[in-house]
Order: C-alpha cells, then sequence, then structure tokens
C-alpha cells in the first residue's frame, strides 16, 4: 500500500515544506474496493456497499516504521458478507470509519472475489505499506 492519495500527498507537501499544521487520525480503517475509481483524487465511487452486506471498514494497528516501511502487526478480520461483495481488487487506508479521506491506497496482488457467508482476512504482515 504505497500509493498515496492526492490528499495525503498535499498535507504531508504542507506540514513538511510549509509549516502548515495537519492533524493525524486518532485511528486508520481499511476499506475495500471493486475498482480503483477516484482513490488517488479521494473521491472514492467503489466501496463495497454497506447497507445489507455485512460490510464495514476495519480499524487497523501498524508497527513501527522502519527503512520506509510498516505492515499490519495482527490479522484484520471483516465480518462474514451477508450478501455478495462483489470481486474486491484494491484496499485503501482510510481516515474514518465512515465517509472520510484516503490516505493510501494500492491494488490487491490478487483480486478475491466474496460471496454471502465469505470472510475477507488480511493475515498479520501482509498489509505492507511502504514508502518510495
Amino acid at each position: 500500500m504505497s500509493a498515496f492519495s492526492t490528499f495525503l500527498a498535499n498535507k504531508v507537501i504542507d506540514h513538511m515544506l510549509r509549516n502548515q499544521a495537519y492533524t493525524t487520525p486518532a485511528a486508520v480503517y481499511v476499506a475495500l474496493f471493486t475498482a480503483a475509481d477516484g482513490l488517488e483524487a479521494n473521491t472514492p465511487t467503489a466501496e463495497v456497499l454497506t447497507s445489507g452486506t455485512g460490510y464495514t471498514r476495519k480499524a487497523v494497528t501498524l508497527a513501527a516504521a522502519a527503512n520506509g516501511a510498516t505492515e499490519n502487526n495482527a490479522d484484520v478480520l471483516f465480518n462474514a458478507a451477508s450478501a455478495n461483495w462483489g470481486t474486491i481488487t484494491h484496499a485503501a487506508i482510510m481516515d474514518a470509519a465512515t465517509a472520510g479521506n484516503v490516505l493510501m491506497w494500492k491494488e490487491l496482488s490478487a483480486a478475491k472475489t466474496i460471496e454471502a457467508t465469505d470472510v475477507f482476512v488480511i493475515t498479520a504482515g501482509n498489509l505492507d505499506i511502504t514508502l518510495q
């Protein structure tokens, strides 16, 4: 997960180079998407539907950064789907449990179709965030 959204890139530049305050989120969440539409521009349109599907974003905890990278230090376990979610192709780090802003996003290494009763899990150490 290495692509910054335009929102976060602007915040980092303003904070680091223009001495503009940026309040970091108290928690960050993983959101799942069926397409990359709008992720970079912070206007996502393809997040899994929440109504009647059992889907909600999940809070994630990350290890301390080292060598420009971090990863999740515990499993990110989504609720069992109560309806089909479609084919998950992208994930994003968001600054809120609902609505909010895309911070970082990336295409999954393998798309995964989630049908009713399936559970989507990102096992510890597999949500890699690298800045290059």
